[in-house]
């Protein structure tokens, strides 16, 4: 795509000091924690979904450049803040400038592959205009895709050269790691543009129908973080690329509905227990055109996890996944001759999860590597013959991943979730020596999130808490700031301050699950709240593994919307959910809408049990897995929730594709009991209370079936509920004017029947 002993509050520290300093504006309005003057203010709907961004703007796609000396990001239009452009400013500090207007390079709408329509809905990108760039090799260019075509920048004088020129969408592009060459995808195959002669060669030509050349698959996208197919060698001489066949994988018909069309497209959706594609991973020589497959074994029925070079390009490093995703085998193969040798393996009980922590060395033959071997994911330092040096990183808490690496001083930095689950920091530690342990770099108090530099000297920082919208500056590695990229300061010009004073700030605490472990939350009381009064609440509930919602962070701002309506909001961490160490997810294993439920329902009787939240009316909604988990809760619940907004459920995992549902399931036909227990349709009897489904009827990932299943057995029951389709709409509800109408939906939905 997840009783109470005791329910205790957790401060937040030093956040009204900390938004002080950094957004001076918000001093003057701390107290707008829960009380909102009547006077003040008020969100819409209307002005949610309006321009500007409310949020202020927000750089997207930082970078640093190769040398060092420039910075590069994407930013939406003041007019239209989902049109992106390309900016950059010098790294050291001063004003931004405009480097491609996107609709001047491109003036008309885009109309996109289905390819592209597809590696954006798996990449979640919701921009429009310029989604994706790439820098050359020493920072004097950079290639832009926008159109269906590819342009190259000259950063000194901004001329464009556009290099491809076709009916076809060019996908996946990017410049080679000495940049010589551009390459990208074209109807399933792989091409390189020489950009010294401006000839164009075909790497693969024998892609198209069911056979695909340099993209990554389906589940590879949309489950295990792999959006490419194609991986050059630092050197340039190769290029290692993934060939998949999908014609083992079963078509789904699915009819995708538009606003004044249908068409039924034959969808190869691979779903639990049944095929996946046959792949294999060749390595092309780019001088002669001649390729070699890499030996991945005898069992066919795996998965490519990811691709790496070693730094002198001598090797091919390759993560190998079994099926059953319980065994990762880390690989080196000879780029000449395709052998392969062994150098780590990792198993689990349970299932593995991927990382893209594999990092080589350059003056040692060694490489950094992060695992959970230990409950929690920390860090090692390994020879390239596969033999442990020592573990670097130890305790009870999460690494997230490897930020940087510097090399000349033996540090590894890396963002993490010490001190708790509410805050992500960037933190180092040498290893090339124990140490007492590594130290934090980001103050307390909100979350962080961090893109360092080649050397690891520098990061670019992103820093949030719940009073204070994202804000982006440079940073040197000792966290130093030396220069804003985005103050996004809370002033009288920022377009969110008319309603500053209207802000409800939430309030965090913990409740305690059946086996004694602590569950965060966070809940906001309404507007103007009034202790002796009774409220109606609505649970925010997403549930599912891979995720974890509860954060010191600026919030979503339609989380003020309900507030400012007058309900009290609240989500909370189940077990299963991450950054929690593995022991936390694992109670899910086999056993989906299990204890996920069981946390959830707690929570609702949490929520019931505060003395200003009315429990005869307390509503839930989700989306995705949230869905799933609204229909559960809802189905399952002692006493009937009041209202119930499921948004593009699963209904059934046989539904569901293969890597993510035989990660924590197993295959249907190994454990039949699991997934009737885990089957919307076995609770469908139980429906009590008012019931609204959502769904886009165009989605490729949750297919329609998930819901038009529950709507036929509640029809065959006689059971009413409401239903919202939107035509033409995949997984998430694109565009402005549909995610309004949504929000209107779902405002009017719980209007209906919470409000007195």
């Amino acid at each position: 795509m997840t009783p109470f002993l005791s329910a205790k509050r957790i401060a937040l520290p030093a956040i009204a000091a900390l938004a002080a300093h950094l957004v001076p504006a918000l001093a003057s309005a701390a107290q707008t924690q829960t009380q909102a003057p009547e006077t003040a203010k008020r969100l819409t709907i209307e002005r949610l979904y309006a321009d500007p961004a409310l949020s202020g703007p927000a750089p997207r796609g930082l970078r640093f450049s190769p040398d060092g000396t420039m910075l590069s990001f994407l930013r939406g239009k003041d007019s239209d803040y989902l049109q992106q452009d390309l900016w950059a400013m010098p790294a050291r500090g001063g004003k931004a400038r405009l480097l491609v207007d996107s609709t001047a390079l491109v003036p008309h709408a885009e109309a996109l592959s289905e390819e592209e329509k597809g590696r954006r809905e798996r990449q979640r990108i919701r921009g429009r205009g310029i989604v994706s760039y790439s820098w050359d090799h020493d920072g004097k260019a950079i290639l832009v895709p926008l159109g269906g075509d590819l342009y190259t920048v000259t950063i000194k004088d901004g001329t464009v050269r556009r290099l491809t020129n076709t009916k076809a969408h060019e996908t996946d592009a990017r410049f080679s790691p000495k940049g010589h060459y551009v390459s990208f995808i074209r109807e399933r195959n792989l091409y390189v543009i020489d950009l010294a002669t401006g000839a164009e060669k075909a790497v693969t030509r024998d892609g198209g129908g069911t056979i695909a050349n340099g993209m990554a698959e389906f589940v590879a996208q949309e489950e295990m973080d792999r959006d490419t197919g194609y991986w050059w060698s630092p050197d340039e001489r190769y290029i290692a690329y993934e060939r998949f066949d999908e014609s083992p994988v079963e078509v789904i018909n699915r009819i995708e509905i538009g606003a004044e069309s249908l068409r039924v497209v034959p969808q190869r959706y691979p779903r639990a227990g049944k095929a996946n594609v046959r792949f294999a991973l060749f390595v092309a020589r780019l001088d002669d055109g001649s390729r070699q497959q890499v030996d991945l074994g005898d069992n066919p029925d795996i998965y490519l996890a990811r691709v790496n070079w070693l730094q002198d390009s001598s090797a091919v490093m390759v993560q190998r996944e079994n099926r059953a995703q319980t065994r990762l085998d880390l690989l080196a193969a000879d780029p000449a001759s395709g052998k392969t040798r062994p150098v780590l393996t990792e198993t689990a009980k349970t299932w593995i999860n991927l990382s893209h922590d594999f990092r080589p060395l350059k003056k040692k033959r060694q490489f950094l590597w992060t695992s959970e071997r230990s409950g929690f994911r920390h860090i090692y330092l390994y020879g390239d013959d596969g033999t442990l040096i020592r573990q670097v990183t130890h305790g009870n808490w999460p690494v997230s991943a490897i930020a940087g690496v510097d090399e000349k001083r033996g540090l590894v930095y890396f963002t993490g979730w010490r001190k708790t689950p509410l805050e992500s920091h960037l933190f180092v530690v040498s290893y090339r020596r124990k140490t007492a342990g590594p130290r934090q770099i980001t103050p307390d108090g909100g979350s962080w999130s961090v893109t360092m530099d080649h050397k690891a000297r520098r990061y670019l920082g992103r820093y949030s808490d719940p009073a204070t919208p994202p804000q982006t500056a440079v940073y040197d590695s000792r966290g130093k700031r030396l220069a804003w990229v985005e103050q996004n300061a809370l002033d009288a010009h920022h377009p969110y301050y008319p309603y500053l004073s209207s802000h409800i700030l939430p309030e965090y605490g913990t409740i305690t699950a059946s086996d004694g472990t602590p569950l965060h939350y966070q809940l906001y009381k309404p507007a103007n709240f009034d202790p002796a009064k009774k409220y109606p609440a609505i649970i925010n509930v997403y549930g599912g593994p891979g995720v974890h919602l509860v954060r010191r962070a600026w919030g979503r701002l339609a989380d003020q919307l309900y507030a400012q309506a007058g309900y009290v909001y609240f989500r909370l961490d189940n077990r299963g959910s991450n950054n929690r160490g593995k022991a936390f997810e694992d109670a899910i294993y086999h056993a989906m809408a299990g204890v996920e439920v069981e946390d959830q329902l707690a929570g609702l009787k949490f929520v019931r049990s505060l003395p200003y939240v009315d429990p005869a009316r307390v509503g839930l909604h989700g989306w995705s897995y949230g869905g799933y988990m609204t229909l559960m809760l809802t189905l399952r619940a002692p006493q009937p929730f009041a209202a119930s907004a499921a948004g593009a459920p699963v209904s059934d995992w046989t539904l569901y594709d293969t890597h993510y549902t035989e990660r924590y399931m197993g295959k249907p036909q190994d454990n039949p009991q699991g997934y009737r227990n885990s089957a919307v349709l076995t609770y469908i009897d139980r429906l009590r209370s008012p019931l609204l489904m959502v769904h886009g009827m165009a989605d490729d990932n949750v297919i329609f079936a998930n819901s038009t299943r529950v709507y036929a057995a509640l029809q065959a029951r006689d059971l009413p509920f409401e239903m919202m389709t939107y035509p033409g709409q995949r997984h998430g509800i694109r565009g402005k004017a549909q995610s309004k109408h949504l929000m209107h939906t779902f405002f009017a939905f719980f209007a209906r029947n919470l409000k007195p």
